[in-house]
């Protein structure tokens, strides 16, 4: 009877913690899929009075068109079996979701974190989204809409899904025996598995998403041109207060990215969040700083921009820092990005909404920076020996890697568009306002005035 008791206990418990878990995630991806809208504020308030729905729209339209074909084929192509060199996964394994799906008794497939997959694949649907949905920025005010939806549909495909199978789903970039790492370091035995000595690190998606979308948005800067204002007359934030309320649900949101992704409501993502919630303070701070003693003021723009920074630092590392550690972190990410947002102008590319500055240079330090300061004495700075130079090389080496394979697949798509459809809108439309020109809406209503 005792034996029966302990049983059923031990039962109850762990449907209890997969429930708990279960919930967690789903709420994770509810907030990880707010952060689209919360780009498109962002965004929105950033660009022109003339521009501003066409921006936000970018945002919306990326997650119409990529909801769509992640249940198609994108989760396939991710993390299902299948493995293609190392780079994707098979897209018809898992095609429409089949397999994933529940049985006829109602009984959904149970995923490798111990709760039904098909909370797996919406978690992961949202990261598709809003790394899309990033790289607009770098575009404001002067692309067809039509063309961006197809790049949409063609780069989340060759860009994103790869690179997510290649971090996340046992590829090149994994700690897989057959990754780049187990390459570098060799083996190891893990629960009669083997897998990489030294595993590369990115947590929540430093490489995935953030140094992916940053290649992106430079990449399509470059082939797209500047735009008409460009270097030439102000462009000027038309509505700080509604970027600041993008960034407050960016925030709100990313604790789903970070600390969701410790796929269990435990101690782990606690720390993520935590790591999280000071990486952006730090981060803050420290750009505030740098505006305060280069310019002589602090701006709000500034403030919503640090913010955005130390919280792209701290993705790759969050589970793997101390608040410490994750404090210098971000501190570091505020000063590199509020320097590094100026490259545009000295390079004189149109980066239109800093997606360089803030999402690939502190993409690219958080990455790297994890192999300096992990924890558990894991890191080439806190103690880690020859083992924290190995991981910090792989670390680095991943993000090459990232860096490469993006700017590859997206001058590929980029140019191969720009000779299909054409990306750029006509000058005549660009000077009266993309918002009229592309969607027969204006945001606002001004009389007898050319609003810029």
């Amino acid at each position: 009877m005792l034996v029966d008791q302990v049983v059923l206990a031990a039962s109850a418990t762990e449907n209890g913690v997969t429930a708990g878990n279960s919930a967690w995630m789903l709420i994770s991806a509810s907030l990880v899929l707010l952060m689209t809208p919360a780009v498109a504020f962002f965004y929105g308030g950033m660009s022109r009075q003339k521009s501003t729905l066409n921006m936000m729209m970018m945002s919306f339209g990326a997650l119409g068109a990529i909801g769509v074909i992640y249940v198609l084929w994108g989760y396939s192509m991710s993390y299902s079996s299948g493995d293609i060199g190392g780079i994707f996964a098979n897209p018809f394994t898992n095609f429409g979701l089949r397999g994933i799906l529940p049985s006829d008794d109602g009984t959904f497939p149970t995923g490798s974190n111990g709760y039904p997959e098909i909370i797996d694949v919406a978690f992961q649907l949202t990261f598709a989204v809003i790394t899309v949905a990033l790289i607009s920025g770098s575009l404001a005010n002067r692309v067809k809409f039509s063309t961006w939806l197809v790049f949409s549909v063609l780069w989340v495909t060759f860009a994103f899904f790869p690179l997510a199978h290649m971090v996340w789903g046992g590829g090149l970039l994994s700690d897989s025996e057959h990754s780049i790492a187990a390459w570098l370091f060799g083996t190891t035995m893990d629960d009669g598995e083997k897998v990489a000595k030294i595993a590369p690190i990115d947590f929540a998606g430093g490489t995935v998403v953030h140094i992916n979308a940053g290649v992106a948005g430079l990449v399509l800067a470059l082939i797209v041109g500047k735009s008409r204002d460009f270097l030439k007359a102000p462009q000027r934030p038309h509505n700080l207060p509604l970027t600041m309320i993008g960034t407050t649900f960016l925030w709100f949101g990313w604790f789903g990215f970070n600390a969701g992704s410790a796929f269990a409501a435990d101690g782990n993502a606690a720390l993520a969040w935590v790591n999280t919630t000071v990486a952006a303070c730090a981060a803050m701070m420290a750009w505030l700083a740098v505006e305060r003693i280069r310019d002589g003021h602090a701006t709000s723009l500034g403030a919503a921009s640090g913010v955005v920074a130390g919280l792209v630092a701290i993705t790759p590392a969050c589970g793997n820092l101390t608040p410490v550690t994750s404090i210098i972190l971000g501190a570091v990410a505020g000063v590199v990005s509020a320097y590094g947002v100026g490259l545009k102008y000295k390079l004189k590319f149109d980066d239109s909404l800093d997606v360089v500055g803030v999402h690939l240079l502190s993409g690219i330090w958080g990455t790297i920076g994890v192999g300096l300061l992990a924890k558990d004495h894991a890191g080439l700075l806190t103690g880690g020996g020859a083992d924290g130079f190995r991981l910090f090389i792989i670390q680095v080496v991943i993000a090459v890697v990232a860096m490469v394979f993006t700017a590859i697949i997206t001058t590929i798509i980029g140019t191969i568009l720009s000779a299909a459809m054409g990306w750029r809108i006509d000058d005549s439309a660009e000077r009266g306002g993309i918002d009229f020109a592309m969607h027969s809406e204006t945001a606002y209503d001004f009389v007898g005035m050319d609003i810029r």
